[in-house]
């Protein structure tokens, strides 16, 4: 992985980048920083290049990559399959490699198509003075660009310093419905920059290009109707022939899952689900650096894999798959973020008294038990049930739970200094708390509880699982119930064709931006181009059963799938989402909607 900048001057002039900017794209890469700059267009123009390198396999190879044609490639991506690299190859090496072999456009294209895995990159076609650009087609990795029109600027970044003023932010995320060619010596000609558009067959998503492009550019579709090969399938978008009965009622329990699995034909489902699942995860903790037992970096006691961890069901799963695939003698670490819960509020004594008459004696244990530490939110408690059904599952792995505890003040603080600019230019309630929370979580720092004494911990893991995908594709949200109880199974499969659309957006440029900043690497294996394949593949009622209750019905498929795995409580836990079950939610006001501008996002 690595920070990418780059600067198409319209003039032969040479322009300083923020220097707060640089800063946040070091951070992405510290293992290697270049930079590079050279007249094109005819002389006219200027590109400027600066990457910094996050080294994650093979041999360290320092970008911007320029080989020996003069072409240049900027490449933020893990090459998971469809292409060959082997362990000791680097993917930038390989990749400029065959870009640079490619005779038009359509080899360019085709190659781009193979590629499994997340990308983004920008690349410099030294014949024909061209530059290509974009994101994967979930688009994994973040990409940003502006236009400066009075300086005749255009620039494109992983991320970019946020703003002081509400509205005033050029930045926006490259839409990740293709990949794009800006022919530089016509810039040069016509002083502006447009842009060709080369999308992702079968997805028309021109509207969102043209909400998205910069003020001053322009966009067309290429002119031969090339287009990108689609990594997965179409959505199946069968509807049951039966009316679907909704029984609230049912008991939730571990037994309804062994009743679900007694049937051969959805044991299949479950075991291919299991199958391919796993290969997804293998491909992501395999990909690490290639490390010798002589080299400063080697230590059987530090993790070199770490999951977001809330106990529930995506991360479980995602431990139980990685446990099978990291040797035995290496820990993983678990990190399970919590916000300290507001003191309550001192009561007259004798209201108090009142209302202790009036609570028996389970209810004083259960607010006992909650308020025994403020830290004690959802997902922690759920995370130490997890912790436990790894242990009992893997008693001889080290399971590193670390609990990363966070103040008022501390979140203040560090959202202002690094958060604020990380999720620009997102703007919500809802991305200041999951961005908060996942860049709190992927800094690893806390404690870990030892033969019951705490130390403290920080993660040295550079490979980040996370579980993001699985709601969106298994009817996980409680939006699916609302729609499915209104338009039945033809309005939830019009809801996750939308939800799977829209994941680049709403979610994966924020967490790349913000886990990034740590000089670490998020990995998504619910997004594994197999696995979204079998998943789309299936009729929506093998993946979810919303007609019974919270904790079996919504994603069902998955919860079988733990069951299958051996996991129990975990597996009919019904979904919390991060802002609550790491109680952020309840420490700003609460008479916010996740979809209001956050003022608390904006740069002091």
């Amino acid at each position: 992985m690595c920070g990418i900048f780059f600067q198409l001057s319209l003039s032969a002039a040479q322009f300083e980048k923020d220097k707060r900017t640089c800063e946040f794209l070091k951070r992405r890469g510290p293992n290697s920083s270049k930079e590079l700059a050279f007249p094109a267009g005819d002389l006219s123009c200027h590109c400027s290049f600066s990457a910094h390198v996050l080294h994650m396999r093979g041999l360290l190879t320092p970008q911007p990559f320029q080989d020996d044609a003069g072409n240049v490639l900027m490449w933020n991506g893990e090459v998971f399959g469809g292409i060959s690299v082997m362990p000791e190859e680097n993917d930038t090496a390989i990749i400029c490699q065959k870009l640079s072999s490619c005779k038009n456009s359509s080899e360019t294209l085709a190659l781009l198509s193979a590629i499994q895995g997340p990308w983004t990159f920008v690349y410099y076609q030294k014949a024909g003075d061209y530059l290509w650009f974009g994101r994967d087609f979930f688009g994994r990795r973040s990409l940003l660009w502006k236009y400066d029109a009075e300086i005749g600027v255009f620039t494109l970044t992983s991320v970019a310093a946020g703003i002081s003023i509400p509205g005033q932010s050029d930045w926006k995320e490259v839409p990740a419905v293709g990949v794009y060619k800006v022919d530089v010596k016509a810039a040069a000609q016509t002083g502006s920059v447009s842009f060709e558009l080369f999308p992702w067959a079968g997805n028309d998503m021109s509207s969102r290009v043209m909400n998205s492009v910069p003020s001053g550019c322009t966009f067309e579709m290429n002119q031969a109707s090339l287009s990108l090969t689609s990594p997965v399938c179409p959505l199946n978008m069968s509807i049951p022939e039966e009316k679907v009965e909704v029984n609230p009622s049912l008991q939730v329990s571990v037994g309804n899952l062994e009743e679900l699995l007694i049937s051969k034909e959805k044991t299949e489902v479950v075991n291919r689900l299991i199958d391919v699942l796993s290969e997804a995860v293998r491909r992501r903790v395999h990909s690490l650096p290639f490390v010798t037992k002589d080299s400063s970096l080697f230590s059987s006691a530090q993790a070199s894999i770490a999951i977001l961890f809330s106990g529930g069901i995506d991360s479980m799963i995602l431990a139980v798959l990685a446990d099978k695939h990291i040797p035995v003698h290496q820990p993983i670490d678990l990190l399970n973020v919590a916000f300290k819960l507001k003191e309550p509020k001192k009561q007259p004594e004798k209201k108090l008294n009142k209302q202790k008459k009036k609570s028996n004696d389970s209810n004083t244990d259960r607010v006992r038990t909650q308020l025994s530490s403020p830290f004690d939110v959802p997902d922690r408690i759920t995370g130490k049930a997890g912790l436990k059904e790894l242990q009992d599952l893997n008693p001889e792995r080290q399971w590193n739970f670390v609990e990363i505890n966070v103040t008022q003040e501390e979140l203040q603080q560090m959202r202002q200094e690094r958060i604020c600019h990380l999720v620009h230019p997102l703007d919500t309630v809802l991305d200041d708390s999951i961005g908060c929370a996942v860049w709190f979580a992927a800094r690893g720092k806390g404690v870990v509880t030892e033969e019951m004494e705490q130390r403290a911990f920080t993660s040295s893991a550079k490979v980040i699982l996370t579980g993001i995908g699985a709601d969106e594709q298994l009817a996980g949200y409680s939006r699916h119930r609302v729609r499915f109880k209104m338009s039945g199974h033809e309005g939830l499969i019009q809801e996750l064709a939308m939800e799977l659309a829209r994941i680049s957006s709403r979610n994966l440029g924020r967490d790349d931006r913000v886990i990034g900043d740590h000089g670490k690497e998020a990995r998504f294996p619910y997004l594994d181009e197999e696995v979204v394949n079998y998943l789309n593949s299936l009729p929506v009622w093998e993946k979810a059963d919303l007609s019974l209750p919270r904790g079996v019905g919504e994603k069902l498929l998955l919860r079988l799938c733990a069951k299958q795995l051996g996991l129990g409580q975990s597996a009919v836990l019904p979904k919390r989402a991060m802002q609550f079950g790491s109680r952020i939610a309840k420490m700003e006001d609460g008479h916010e909607k996740a979809s209001d501008k956050c003022t608390r996002l904006l740069y002091d």
